[in-house]
């Protein structure tokens, strides 16, 4: 009998696990995180050629101006720019927490630091057709160890 107590216990444990993995909605312009799909700018999945180079991050699907939400509870670590340019969609945060460190680009930040929760603002998305016209404008993020994150979007 302990010992079916033991397994229920255990699975419990890797059932919460898995859904606290999964990332909450980033964009709020989108009912759900939804992949960028290919256009004349290239594909928004993980390893997706960028002309002798991989991306290293996953594209969601965002119309400029919305608001962008933290996809998990933690801290907002830094600034993160993705080119060093500063044209305008260079801008982006590095956040960490609930076992993640993300890095989200092109985003205008509400904040640089501090504590936040899943679900709240974190910043509003820069206008990509400015700099990319007609790319499907879209968040960029991509784990700290470039490993791929498309299984908790």
């Amino acid at each position: 009998m302990k010992m079916h107590r033991v397994t229920a216990i255990i699975l419990a444990i890797a059932i919460s696990s898995a859904a606290a993995a999964q990332w909450g909605k980033i964009c709020s312009s989108q009912s759900a995180n939804k992949l960028r799909g290919c256009d004349s700018w290239g594909c928004g999945g993980y390893n997706s050629p960028r002309g002798a180079r991989k991306h290293k991050g996953v594209d969601l699907v965002c119309k400029d101006g919305s608001d962008v939400l933290a996809p998990f509870t933690g801290k907002i670590d830094k600034q993160a720019k993705p080119y060093g340019n500063g044209n305008g969609i260079d801008n982006g945060l590095q956040l960490s927490g609930s076992g993640f460190c993300v890095k989200i680009f092109y985003i205008r930040p509400v904040k640089f630091s501090g504590p936040i929760k899943k679900g709240e603002k974190i910043g509003v998305l820069l206008p990509m057709q400015k700099v990319y016209r007609g790319i499907v404008s879209h968040v960029h993020i991509q784990n700290c160890d470039l490993s791929d994150p498309t299984p908790y979007v």
